[in-house]
């Protein structure tokens, strides 16, 4: 190698050895604000200098309360009229009128229509007219008869001629019973010319205009009942044995409140029967509820959410539902000792309302557990308890050395 070659050589060597002792010199230079903040452990933990940590959570805290509980199932019902009956005329013949506007409430016996009756009154005045010609002819056969049978002409007369005036009474005995049968059967007749009510209920849209030829059976209109009212619902054959029990045990009460809404619809009506058998198809069986309806607020096919009260529970433990975490062990909440947290698994009942459950085990009145915050908590952090709806408290101000600091390195 020549000799400028060695003093090239030599020259890169310093160079490599001058820049490798800058950066290890520059990795001890004292770190930019907020970068050790960067490198810390992060809130709540010591950052390994020696610095304190971020300090407590503030969380919201609320306290288990125990107050009795009504033990609720619910389902989705169907409102159903208590009797329905479809309008028919007995008897054929012109329907002359109609009595009653569509969509009213009728009552049993008024007069929905009026078919000609000039037919059936026909018939009866021929019944009545025929019972009063054999009765008359009985009459002459009874007084023969009498005169025949009496000592001073029984001599008179042969055994055959009184046998057969005996017969002759018994046989216009019997035409005027049969006449009186068809005059009933006529009164009958004349009767079912006026359509009546067979229950009290609202009409619905009539199906055939005055004036038309009906015959008997003609579908007239149809009356429904709405006070009071039925409400049919299904339940899953798990809750017949809790049903059966509060209903043999006194009156079920049931609310009805409307779809997609908390508008409650009635709340007077109660359990009025368990059917006899469960649905092999879909695992449920059918129940009624039945309601006074006396404002007609419920209408038959209307769909509504019904809720059963089974019982209570005396001295139940309640949270607000947000409390409660789900974890892969069950269910947990977060409950305050003192300033710290500890997990607590619990075990949750039935809904007290839209916002708080029931904990029927690992909790007690009065504990308090944690509705706000959860996501920055664990096991032993310290908090700030915090009621519903207060404001944390704001940070610590800074040191006025610290501030002088900041200042002169901003200049």
């Amino acid at each position: 190698m020549s000799r400028f070659g060695k003093i090239a050589l030599l020259t890169v060597a310093v160079i490599v050895v001058v820049a490798v002792g800058a950066r290890m010199l520059g990795g001890n230079k004292p770190q930019a604000p907020g970068q050790e903040q960067a490198a810390g452990a992060g809130p709540g933990k010591g950052n390994g200098k020696g610095k304190p940590d971020a300090g407590p959570v503030p969380v919201t805290v609320v306290e288990a309360r125990q107050q009795e509980v009504a033990v609720h199932r619910t389902a989705l019902g169907t409102v159903s009229a208590m009797n329905t009956v479809t309008v028919s005329p007995q008897v054929g013949g012109q329907l002359l009128s109609l009595h009653f506007k569509e969509g009213q409430l009728v009552r049993k016996g008024d007069l929905l229509a009026q078919i000609d009756p000039r037919t059936a009154q026909a018939a009866y005045d021929q019944a009545v007219a025929a019972k009063r010609q054999n009765e008359a002819l009985l009459a002459t056969a009874r007084a023969n008869f009498q005169r025949s049978s009496s000592p001073e002409y029984r001599q008179y007369v042969s055994q055959t001629d009184l046998d057969t005036q005996r017969n002759q009474v018994a046989q216009y005995e019997s035409a005027v019973a049969a006449n009186a049968a068809s005059m009933r059967a006529a009164q009958v007749e004349l009767q079912y010319t006026r359509v009546t009510a067979p229950i009290t209920g609202v009409a619905g849209i009539r199906n055939v205009d005055a004036g038309n030829i009906v015959s008997a059976g003609t579908p007239l209109v149809t009356l429904t009942q709405v006070q009071p009212i039925h409400v049919l619902f299904n339940l899953p054959e798990r809750e017949l044995g809790a049903v059966r029990q509060a209903r043999n045990a006194g009156k079920v009460p049931v609310q009805l409140s409307a779809r997609g809404g908390n508008n409650v619809l009635a709340s007077d009506g109660e359990l009025d029967v368990v059917d006899n058998q469960i649905s092999t198809d879909s695992g449920t069986f059918r129940a009624r509820a039945v309601f006074p309806n006396a404002d007609g607020t419920l209408w038959p096919g209307q769909f509504a959410n019904v809720r059963l009260q089974l019982g209570t529970i005396d001295s139940a433990v309640v949270i607000p539902a947000e409390a409660v975490q789900r974890g892969p062990n069950g269910d947990f909440v977060y409950v305050v000792d003192g300033d710290v947290v500890r997990q607590q698994a619990v075990t949750v009942g039935i809904e007290v309302d839209d916002r708080n459950v029931q904990v029927s085990e690992g909790l007690k009145g009065g504990e308090k557990v944690v509705t706000e915050g959860q996501f920055r908590l664990k096991p032993g952090t310290k908090v700030i308890a915090l009621a519903p709806g207060q404001a944390p408290p704001p940070p610590p101000e800074e040191k006025a050395g610290d501030k002088d600091k900041k200042g002169g390195k901003a200049g």
